[in-house]
């Protein structure tokens, strides 16, 4: 599983074993800020990072940091 959350620490406390961090508390996966073309972008970032780190064998809980 992964876990794709604002708050790092939280994630950590409750046992998940892969992490994602992402953009804000009000907007996990987005930003209204942004175009819409933007904000698609970085949403598909952010999935493809959670699916790599679904791919990626661990021992331990880990935090996989944006490659970008």
């Amino acid at each position: 599983m992964v876990h794709m959350a604002t708050i790092v620490p939280i994630s950590l406390s409750v046992g998940a074993n892969r992490i994602i961090p992402t953009v804000a508390i009000p907007h996990p996966l987005g930003n209204p800020n942004m175009t819409a073309a933007e904000e698609k972008k970085l949403r598909r970032h952010l999935v493809e990072n959670a699916l790599k780190a679904l791919e990626t064998e661990v021992t331990e809980q880990t935090v996989f940091k944006d490659e970008d």
